[in-house]
């Protein structure tokens, strides 16, 4: 699937859901951004949409950091 999110804390990086298109990963992505648990938690440092490349490559489409 060519699009993932990805959630980033101390501990490292955690893979959320793979989506197969760019809408479906953009709403996903809007949810976690507004879910008071991930802004509440603490641990969680932020969140980034990314696409997946065939190659291993990705690129980050979006990112947004818990404040």
């Amino acid at each position: 699937m060519p699009f993932a999110i990805y959630t980033h804390d101390s501990w490292g990086v955690v893979k959320v859901a793979s989506f197969k298109t760019l809408g479906e990963a953009q709403q996903v992505f809007s949810a976690v951004c507004c879910d008071p648990w991930y802004q509440q938690d603490g641990g969680v440092k932020g969140v980034e949409l990314v696409q997946n490349a065939e190659d291993g490559a990705s690129q980050r489409l979006d990112w947004f950091a818990f404040r």
